[in-house]
């Protein structure tokens, strides 16, 4: 520990205050949380007629509301055909802003659930609570208001807190930026900003991310036929269009060791590969244990410093969709006209993703094969990489997690994305951030089985109650 410890709470008590709130109060309205399949708009189309993302909003508006803490205001803002963004503020006694950043929109179901699990349905088994968006990222308004009611119970002074919650972010956060320029004058400058939607390499100490990829998401589109025709007759005769389909990913990538052609890379700084190098020290093997590959199935590579790099600061590219293609039971002997696939492009932190994404179009449109029609058609979100961090505020976020992890922090780059950073890192050039988050080994966000790692959530609660607390005590002394 520091010698002069930067947080003025005391933190047995602290952590007890928090955990306690968290089984009493948190708990059970995640639970009903869980509950609303509050779909991102990518994923319904129909949402403000569905209302789940406005039973979401209320739901964490009535928790809220009935907080004991003090001077503590409740808004949401709508403007028409967009997503609604709320600001719950809390005033304090130094001028500085302290902005506290989450969203309460959820990826689709997914399939794969295991055994009395489902994505709507809230399972308590131990440690984890499992169902959609808890994760990713609901837990995150319950983690800062308890964070800074527990403040608040110490009477340790603080700074205004402000916290945003938006509700597009699993699409990109296409509506954010509106709301940014309307809300302003209100949101101000943040002098520190903490987003609590990311993750963390293990449950036993507190995690920062330091890099964020970008992402070019988009569909490519193959068509050979303006209708399917008997395969017997035109096989051999006629292209298919998922092979044209294979030709034209090899231009991007490398189907046999995946490496994505070099237009897309960049020149990974020296203090990040040192991170990863400090993060695989730590983690060890549990960097290869975290996925759940079926048996006999291995990774990319087995250097533990390759694999961090490569998930977090080289691009890859996946495949997340397809049309086109009848399920194996209806797919009769026809040579289909069209394959559609839904790409989904990582690039790293630092790489300008509107010419990716342009680069991107101009490999596969190119010299079509065989002169067959193909489109692709897609939009890049920004990646991250955080600025210097103060020695304040590294000092404290070391102090938080040994007072109540009992070990030192970790901090490393994240293979997601998360478009509000890249946002606020060009709005609020002078301001601190520190990103984390509760996803860790096996909590699977995006995916079947989801779950929240409860006391870690609690821990990590207690953590930013201290960040809190240490930030005015550093800028104010």
């Amino acid at each position: 520990m520091s010698p002069t410890p930067t947080s003025p709470l005391p933190p047995q008590e602290t952590l007890t205050f928090v955990q306690k709130t968290w089984e009493d109060a948190v708990l059970p309205t995640l639970t009903k949380y869980i509950e609303i399949p509050a779909k991102s708009p990518s994923f319904d189309s129909d949402w403000a007629a569905h209302g789940h993302i406005d039973r979401a909003v209320a739901l964490i508006e009535d928790w809220g509301r009935r907080r004991p803490i003090e001077g503590l205001t409740v808004e949401t803002f709508r403007i028409p055909g967009r997503t609604p963004v709320m600001l719950l503020d809390v005033p304090g006694t130094s001028a500085e802003t302290v902005l506290l950043y989450g969203h309460c929109d959820k990826q689709p179901e997914m399939v794969g659930w295991g055994e009395g699990l489902g994505p709507w349905k809230a399972v308590r088994r131990g440690d984890r609570l499992y169902g959609r968006g808890a994760q990713d990222d609901g837990y995150a308004v319950f983690c800062a208001l308890t964070a800074i009611e527990a403040v608040q119970r110490a009477g340790a002074p603080h700074a205004r807190c402000l916290v945003l919650i938006e509700a597009s972010e699993e699409s990109g956060s296409p509506d954010l930026p509106v709301y940014m320029e309307q809300l302003a004058s209100r949101i101000g400058e943040p002098d520190l900003v903490i987003c609590l939607d990311s993750g963390c390499g293990n449950y036993d100490q507190l995690w920062g991310t330091t890099s964020l990829r970008g992402i070019v998401n988009g569909v490519l589109t193959i068509e050979v036929l303006t209708e399917g025709v008997h395969s017997g007759a035109a096989s051999g005769i006629v292209p298919s269009s998922f092979r044209i389909a294979r030709q034209l990913l090899s231009r991007i990538e490398d189907e046999k060791t995946g490496f994505v052609v070099q237009d897309f890379h960049v020149d990974i700084p020296p203090a990040r590969a040192a991170e990863a190098r400090a993060v695989a020290g730590v983690l060890g093997g549990d960097i290869a244990g975290r996925f759940p590959l079926v048996e006999g199935m291995r990774y990319a590579q087995d250097d533990p410093v390759a694999l961090l790099l490569a998930g977090t600061w080289k691009p890859a590219l996946s495949i997340i969709g397809a049309a086109g293609l009848p399920a194996p039971a209806d797919g009769g002997n026809v040579l289909r006209p069209l394959t559609s696939l839904k790409l989904s492009l990582r690039i790293p932190p630092t790489l300008d993703c509107e010419r990716a994404s342009r680069r991107l179009t101009e490999i596969l449109e190119a010299d079509p094969p065989y002169g067959a029609q193909v489109r692709f058609k897609g939009s890049g979100s920004p990646g991250w990489d955080a600025p210097a961090t103060e020695p304040w505020l590294l000092d404290a976020v070391h102090d938080a997690s040994r007072r109540h992890f009992g070990r030192p922090a970790m901090f490393n780059g994240l293979g997601g994305s998360i478009p509000f950073m890249a946002m606020l890192g060009e709005r609020f050039p002078r301001a601190q951030f520190f990103i984390t988050g509760t996803g860790g080994p096996g909590s699977n966000a995006h995916g079947p089985n989801e779950f929240l790692h409860v006391p870690f959530a609690e821990r990590l609660t207690a953590c930013v109650a201290d960040l809190i607390a240490a930030h005015h005590r550093a800028r104010r002394g």
